[in-house]
């Protein structure tokens, strides 16, 4: 009924660019908190960079300066334009946003599937 849709991950060279786009759907009263976490082979999922309703952000250390999160209410879609790419910054990438489905009480987190970003030269 509710459902999170990835786009953009690729292969880029170190010091390049990606940008990627998760847009929601379905029967959605309203959309809260959104964000971005990240999964490298053998480690543990990390936060990336979140974003509230009103617009205030906020990105982990290894990132500040080189990513910006940004969203788009009208068309309930959260981006992530990554910059200055490192080696280190390869790993799956997933968006997520708490929302309130209509004729729901309470909001729930929902998940996408998760987009492979590699950066490699």
């Amino acid at each position: 009924q509710v459902q999170l849709v990835e786009s953009g991950g690729g292969l880029v060279q170190p010091g390049g660019s990606l940008r990627l786009a998760c847009a929601a759907s379905g029967s959605i009263f309203s959309i809260g908190d959104m964000g971005w976490s990240r999964q490298a082979p053998g480690k543990q999922r990390e936060f990336v960079a979140g974003i509230t309703s009103g617009g205030s952000t906020n990105y982990a250390d290894s990132v500040k300066g080189r990513f910006i999160i940004s969203r788009d209410n009208a068309n309930n879609t959260v981006s992530l334009q990554m910059n200055s790419l490192k080696p280190e910054d390869t790993a799956v990438y997933y968006c997520n946003a708490n929302i309130r489905r209509r004729s729901f009480l309470r909001s729930v987190d929902y998940w996408g599937q998760g987009t492979q970003v590699t950066v490699s030269s």
